[in-house]
């Protein structure tokens, strides 16, 4: 009578304490979704994918499984899912106020220090060049360019790497105000920064993608695909004859994609796979190279500093808004300086120095990917 009846157990007997972890890292994902609004349309589906993936005997993994699949074609074998959110984010973005004003360009660039610095101290932690470099991206601020890094690279990861990537992308108000003070001072956070942008053509709009594709094709070339879609969605919204694909590509396809890439990257979100002291390990590394792009950021502008004249200092905060954490970043300058000072508006050059961040992440990713043959024989 019992073996009649056994397959309603057999679930039961083939949960592991690893699984129920990772149920209860779901359930947390889906609640600073709900309860935190922290990166709800990423966080959310990869807390119930957590879920999903840790049933036992669980139908939706394994060969035939419907997130295998998903991910070997979304993801790990064509990258389908973040390259076409790329375009989404592309169409999102103006990059008029760096245009106004090429200098925050260096930001984008400063603001990357910690991705390089967290990939030397992963390896002296022993940790192989591959998982070094994916930990190490994670300061990009960036997850589709964090996934599609540790995918390329066969980081055993990178469900560690995906929730990482958004969840301190999610905490920006939090972790950053607290570097940002602990290498500034009062003073220096006061700095006011009038703005006078310069008037930006249509035809410097719509060659500007252009020209950053053609760039980084020529300094690194395996960074093309990430800046290239980046750069064609906005294209798309630049050229003033695709309104509805713009309209489209910023709404209705970047929320799907969305979608699809929180619950496929829960694969990698396997018990197995994840419950590992390397996975807090990872973690915390991509913490560190978070603080420290930031710090990055901000010390650059303090270096830059020192040559520049009285009235043309630049306020050390809009260096830390050179990651790729947009708008999050430059709206947390804009708070901290009228916290300082009621009347200092610094808004629209953090978001120069943050869109500088969008593509200073994309390439240091290309350059991660461009040196990891040189490392790793690939």
């Amino acid at each position: 009578m019992l073996s009649e009846f056994e397959f309603l157990i057999i679930g039961f007997q083939n949960v592991t304490w690893q699984m129920v972890f990772m149920w209860v890292i779901g359930g947390l994902l889906i609640w600073l979704a709900v309860k935190k609004d922290f990166e709800p349309a990423l966080l959310l589906p990869m807390g119930f994918g957590a879920i999903l993936v840790n049933l036992p005997l669980s139908g939706v993994v394994g060969d035939h499984g419907s997130l295998t699949w998903l991910f070997e074609k979304g993801i790990n074998v064509y990258e389908v899912f973040p390259l076409v959110l790329f375009i989404g984010i592309g169409a999102m973005i103006d990059f008029g106020p760096l245009l106004s004003n090429p200098r925050m360009l260096l930001f984008g660039g400063a603001a990357q220090f910690g991705i390089f610095l967290t990939v030397v101290l992963a390896v002296l932690l022993g940790f192989d060049m591959n998982d070094a470099m994916s930990a190490g991206i994670i300061g990009a601020a960036d997850g589709p360019t964090s996934i599609m890094v540790s995918q390329k690279l066969g980081s055993s990861y990178q469900g560690a790497i995906a929730v990482a990537a958004y969840s301190y992308m999610a905490l920006v108000p939090v972790i950053q105000p607290l570097c940002i003070r602990l290498v500034t001072t009062k003073k220096e956070r006061m700095i006011r920064m009038p703005y006078n942008p310069a008037k930006v053509s249509k035809t410097t709009r719509i060659l500007f993608p252009i020209i950053v594709t053609i760039i980084a094709g020529f300094i690194a070339p395996d960074s093309v695909a990430l800046v290239g879609f980046l750069m064609f969605g906005n294209l798309i919204r630049e050229s003033g004859c695709l309104d509805s694909l713009s309209q489209t590509a910023q709404g209705p396809l970047a929320n799907l994609i969305t979608i699809f890439l929180g619950i496929t990257i829960s694969y990698q979100m396997r018990a197995e796979v994840f419950v590992t002291w390397g996975t807090l390990v990872v973690m915390a590394l991509g913490l560190f190279a978070f603080i420290f792009d930031t710090i990055g950021g901000v010390l650059f502008a303090k270096l830059l500093n020192i040559f520049l004249p009285k009235d043309k200092k630049i306020n050390p905060m809009v260096g830390g808004a050179g990651i790729s954490a947009f708008p999050m970043s430059a709206r947390v300058i804009q708070k901290m300086a009228l916290k300082e000072d009621n009347q200092n508006h610094l808004l629209m050059h953090a978001v120069g120095a943050n869109v500088a961040g969008q593509i200073g992440s994309v390439v240091a990713g290309g350059i991660i990917l461009s040196l990891a043959p040189q490392f790793l024989g690939m």
